[in-house]
């Protein structure tokens, strides 16, 4: 089911969360909408889902203006943050419950079969008679997810599914939703604020800011070439210096890179951690350690220029720095965004 969604408005009293949506999902899209609180993708997932309406623009499922259809008749599947399990019913009355209720009918028999079919499909076959509290957090979300496909949707919305789990669960449950989806191909649109977990998962990442679309793209595309200060920030650490672009080159301390297309004066560069080399001696821009913090493959460093300005890296584990150390800061790679 591709969903179109044309310069779509939501404004809650005075604040307009939304502000001219314009996006196309295409059948079978594995979609995530990521962006800071408050940046509209909790309310763009609502108004698909039809919980919230669009106080202007269109969305279509497929050839059909959908703008206004009630929740109950669009055919979609939406699975929650926390849950939202019925916890006096056991896993497979929690997995049954839409097609009861649903204007489908269907025969105790193949509700059965549909049941066994979904417990086999999100591993917990051996877990239908148990109750919601009697299982872990990451087995509840899947049950939450068969519940949303048990009533065959054309749609599935998944609202910040793994923001209730711990790190190590998400990670599998991230893989494990990749490989459900592959094997059912459902439209998929689902909301995160964790960068990692949108370029994990998705076939594209929209990013929003302001109830607006800032980038988009495959993971590798705004990764590689993100296209504004905000977007540089925002998926991941990033150093910032000032720097000045002359013809077409951004200079900042003893640091000079490519700046073309971006207009002479003041500019800002910003380089990854990863984009950074640190050694005794020069060129580059000189600084000192403050602060060596070991992990447990790396070592990250923090350093302050002779600007007063802070810069984080990495350095491989075994090399010996510490703080007070002088040395210079090279870079392998950076963007420059005009001021």
């Amino acid at each position: 089911m591709k969903i179109r969604l044309e310069n779509v408005v939501k404004t809650f009293d005075t604040f307009r969360a939304v502000r001219g949506v314009s996006l196309d999902i295409e059948s079978g899209e594995l979609l995530a909408l990521l962006g800071p609180s408050g940046s509209g993708k909790t309310t763009i997932l609502r108004m698909v889902a039809g919980l919230e309406y669009a106080d202007g623009g269109a969305i279509h499922f497929g050839d059909q203006d959908a703008t206004d259809i009630p929740v109950r008749d669009r055919g979609v599947g939406f699975v929650f943050q926390h849950y939202a399990l019925f916890p006096h019913m056991t896993v497979a009355e929690n997995i049954a419950f839409g097609m009861k209720v649903s204007k489908v009918k269907r025969e105790k028999a193949a509700i059965e079969a549909r049941v066994a079919e979904l417990l086999r499909l999100v591993r917990l076959e051996n877990l239908g008679d148990r109750f919601p509290a009697q299982i872990s957090g990451g087995q509840r979300q899947r049950v939450a997810l068969a519940r949303a496909l048990s009533v065959d949707p054309k749609v599935l919305l998944l609202d910040e599914p793994f923001g209730a789990l711990d790190a190590n669960v998400r990670h599998d449950l991230r893989r494990w939703l990749r490989e459900i989806h592959r094997e059912l191909g459902i439209t998929t649109i689902f909301v995160t604020h964790d960068q990692e977990e949108a370029l994990d998962l998705a076939d594209r990442v929209v990013i929003l800011k302001d109830g607006q679309i800032v980038q988009q793209g495959t993971a590798q595309e705004v990764c590689r070439n993100p296209q504004s200060a905000f977007v540089m920030k925002f998926l991941g650490d990033a150093n910032v210096l000032s720097a000045d672009v002359r013809d077409g080159r951004a200079y900042a301390g003893g640091a000079e890179v490519d700046a073309a297309g971006i207009a002479d004066g003041k500019a800002e560069l910003y380089a990854r951690p990863a984009d950074l080399d640190w050694q005794a001696n020069g060129p580059g821009i000189a600084a000192r350690i403050t602060r060596v913090m070991d992990r447990p493959d790396s070592r990250r460093v923090l350093a302050e220029t002779e600007s007063g300005e802070q810069l984080e890296f990495d350095v491989e584990p075994e090399q010996a720095v510490e703080a007070g150390d002088g040395g210079f800061v090279t870079l392998r790679r950076a963007k420059v965004f005009a001021v």
